[in-house]
């Protein structure tokens, strides 16, 4: 069977359209297995949809065939962002609520809408494409590649709990988050600037991901807590959403969101969930390598729980893409991407020269080769060259390999604090 592929407007107000959008949206939820929407969700949803322009795809089934309906049978959402490459703030093009129903996997949707999306992405001049993954297996083949890590941490804040070498500053504000206005946001944006691997947060992510509304619930979120942290002048510095889990012991903090524009101020904010009464331990999303474990006089009571990939990247356009990032020595390679939907596909003549870099097509002979996928995967130095040498990742003599990691490797290791 065809099915019909079309785009939404979130803002056409006619009855078939936002019809078609809450099938859309349900769409979705059944994906991710999340509570059907309620009126009040639909709502919610949609005008944080309208907050960010996104671009709404879907496919449906012919109207007169068994299963026609405005719920359609894949979903797939794009919009416009930012990525901190280290060096400077790229376009970025992110991809979110990708989902094909049971019932018609294995017919090619998703293939044929990412690869439209990303010809669209191209086409807006954006040189690198984002989005996070349920199952790792999927986007290699569309050129993504793991570019970010996060661990999911425990901290016992017993007795064990001590920052020794840590002087108190500052002090704590506690509101509610509703009443935040965009003081989370601005924190944020001063952090994101800063903090290579970091993704921009688009406007309905007070709405979507700091969880103002349940959506397991479909009600606002009653649960979440907040605090800011101010510096010894009085200014915010640092905030912090939360939630308490219960009674049951140990009794625990889920962390939803932390921000700090310095490791003094994030520092501070630890200590204050640390010291609330009725608490045992606090989970949180983390850097793998964080301050906290050095600071606390027991490094074990901050226990990583797992550690996984965070974000996916794809490099559409690759002498913009590597032109924008730090490089870390100076020196010349041939580098040439092999990539089967054709964007980044080519051979370059990539020149490092005093942390920045030239990159030109040529006909010379090949020093590193590589596919879109593991370029992306390297482009934020999250992953070492000769790691993904040693995985046959990365082809060339051994001179050259050592040359291309002399240029490539180094800096901060990349972290992002935006989940979409």
């Amino acid at each position: 069977m065809a099915l019909e592929f079309d785009t939404l407007d979130p803002f056409d107000e006619s009855a078939d359209n936002l019809t078609r959008l809450r099938g859309w949206a349900d769409a979705t939820g059944r994906a991710f297995h999340q509570a059907r929407l309620t009126d009040e969700g639909f709502e919610v949803w949609l005008a944080a949809s309208r907050g960010f322009e996104p671009r709404i795809r879907g496919a449906w089934v012919p109207a007169g065939e068994f299963g026609a309906g405005p719920v359609p049978a894949a979903t797939f959402i794009s919009f416009a962002g930012e990525l901190n490459t280290g060096a400077e703030l790229l376009p970025l093009h992110m991809i979110s609520d990708v989902s094909v129903s049971p019932s018609h996997r294995r017919q090619g949707l998703l293939r044929r809408m990412m690869t439209e999306d990303l010809d669209h992405a191209v086409a807006e001049g954006r040189p690198l494409a984002a989005l996070t993954v349920t199952e790792g297996s999927i986007y290699g083949r569309f050129g993504f590649g793991p570019a970010t890590w996060r661990a999911q941490v425990e901290v016992d804040v017993s007795a064990r709990f001590a920052l020794p070498g840590v002087e108190p500053y500052g002090r704590i504000a506690m509101l509610a988050p509703d009443t935040m206005g965009t003081l989370p946001r601005d924190l944020f944006g001063a952090w994101h600037r800063r903090s290579r691997g970091s993704l921009s947060r688009p406007p309905h992510y007070d709405i979507v991901t700091r969880k103002s509304w349940d959506w397991q619930e479909q009600a606002p979120d009653r649960k979440l807590r907040g605090a800011v942290h101010l510096d010894d002048a009085g200014v915010p510095d640092g905030f912090v959403l939360y939630r308490h889990q219960g009674w049951d012991r140990p009794r625990t903090v889920q962390v939803e969101d932390l921000v700090a524009v310095s490791p003094a101020a994030e520092l501070a904010l630890w200590r204050f969930l640390a010291e609330m009464d009725l608490t045992d331990v606090l989970k949180a999303s983390a850097p793998v390598e964080d301050p906290l474990t050095w600071a606390l006089a027991d490094p074990r009571s901050r226990r990583l729980t797992e550690v996984g990939d965070h974000i996916w990247l794809r490099v559409l356009d690759v002498p913009r893409a590597l032109e924008a990032r730090p490089w870390y020595g100076d020196g010349e390679v041939v580098l040439e991407v092999a990539d089967p939907m054709g964007h980044a596909a080519g051979r370059w003549r990539v020149t490092a020269r005093d942390g920045a870099a030239t990159v030109t097509p040529t006909d010379d002979p090949v020093g590193v080769h590589t596919d879109a996928s593991t370029l992306s995967s390297l482009y934020l130095g999250g992953v070492r060259t000769r790691t993904l040498a040693d995985a046959g990742r990365l082809r060339g003599e051994p001179e050259q390999l050592t040359a291309w990691a002399a240029i490539a490797d180094g800096g901060p290791a990349p972290f992002s604090r935006t989940s979409f």
